[in-house]
């Protein structure tokens, strides 16, 4: 069976979406502060103050293309974030800063390890 490049992008995707849920369901302490941190968390998402990871990347994985380095969750006074880390194509490592809530992208920083003069972008 042949895959073309975009199937074969979602697969790999959702794998790595699927590391990152069985590295957390096995390491809730590597996402949380204390328990008190992963159960706050876990009520965030279940009242709907927090997108579920899954979501996030689905809808990150369309504007975004890239292999998931790191994903932390964090809450800023009355706001959830997630920052995530992802290597695109080409080398470019890309760190992202999103509304929990919304999955909007606040934030965004890259740069380009395969140029030379190893160019940044912040937008």
């Amino acid at each position: 069976m042949h895959l073309n490049p975009a199937a074969l992008r979602t697969r790999r995707f959702m794998a790595c979406g699927l590391a990152v849920a069985a590295l957390w369901a096995s390491h809730p302490g590597a996402w949380a502060r204390d328990g008190d941190d992963h159960e706050r968390a876990r009520q965030a998402v279940q009242a709907g103050q927090v997108l579920p990871l899954r979501t996030v990347l689905e809808r990150l994985e369309r504007e975004h293309p890239g292999q998931v380095l790191e994903v932390d969750l964090e809450r800023e006074g009355e706001h959830w974030l997630y920052e995530i880390k992802l290597l695109q194509p080409g080398g470019r490592l890309l760190k992202l800063q999103l509304d929990a809530r919304t999955a909007d992208v606040l934030r965004s920083k890259g740069r380009d390890h395969n140029r030379s003069g190893d160019r940044k972008s912040t937008r």
